[in-house]
């Protein structure tokens, strides 16, 4: 394999480092980890949290992908957000859906399984339901702001929401030095030294966010395609089936 840069200047430092210790009888020579990065890597771990949520917040889009604890519940998220709402697909057990928001509207989308009822009813309760079920399939089911689906899923597709309560860290902050992300350099930061999650932060460029583990093992996400644009827009009213203020009981 043909050696990187990066690599090769490392090697050479090495080189140079063993050779003028061994004549010289000085020690301590070694690269700077933090040469050529944006500097956030020399501040303390609290400053670092300060300066990754600044940028976070004033990016226009961010891509989650990866796994949340949420009430005992795990969901697996893919998702792009942005100012005006997000879009994306969320697994739990079994059942995928897809979610869009623009603006304050909120759509779900999935199959008939997701919608039928599953109450043990009679007969005719169990064929009026997979009737119904059939007819919401793979269409977009308005949610109303009322219900309490929205409350549970629109978290998922706004991005201040989403980022707040992803990007704290628990307990007391220390750094736990530098790594790569999808090879990208980072620091990590830590909230009790593991204990209360691990966010690494990109030394290149603007220090976004670009992996954490959330305290008590409730999942990592990965955090990508920073301000990258992507088109956000209400479904066709063909494809969108309207119930009014609350969705049926499912």
């Amino acid at each position: 394999m043909t050696p990187t840069p990066r690599t090769r200047r490392a090697a050479l430092v090495g080189a140079v480092c063993t050779l003028v210790a061994s004549g010289l009888g000085l020690t301590g020579c070694s690269e700077d980890p933090n040469e050529g990065t944006n500097g956030v890597g020399k501040l303390t771990p609290e400053k670092i949290q300060t300066r990754t949520k600044a940028a976070a917040t004033a990016a226009d889009t961010v891509r989650l992908s990866g796994s949340v604890v949420s009430n005992g519940k795990t969901y697996k998220l893919d998702m792009r957000l942005k100012e005006g709402g997000g879009t994306g697909s969320v697994t739990s057990g079994d059942t995928t859906f897809r979610l869009l928001k623009v603006g304050e509207h909120l759509f779900l989308k999935a199959d008939a399984e997701f919608w039928d009822h599953e109450d043990g009813g009679g007969k005719n309760d169990d064929d009026s339901d997979a009737a119904a079920a059939d007819k919401l399939d793979g269409m977009y089911v308005k949610v109303p702001t009322g219900d309490p689906a929205y409350q549970r899923f629109s978290g998922f597709t706004d991005k201040d929401v989403l980022l707040n309560s992803l990007l704290t860290l628990h307990g007391t902050l220390s750094t736990d030095g530098h790594h790569e992300q999808s090879g990208t350099r980072t620091v990590r930061i830590t909230g009790d030294k593991g204990a209360g999650g691990t966010l690494d932060v990109s030394l290149e460029g603007t220090p976004y966010p670009l992996r954490l583990v959330r305290a008590g093992d409730a999942g990592t996400i990965l955090l990508t395609d920073w301000g990258k644009s992507f088109p956000l827009e209400e479904p066709d009213k063909k494809s969108v089936v309207d119930y009014g203020k609350q969705l049926p009981t499912s």
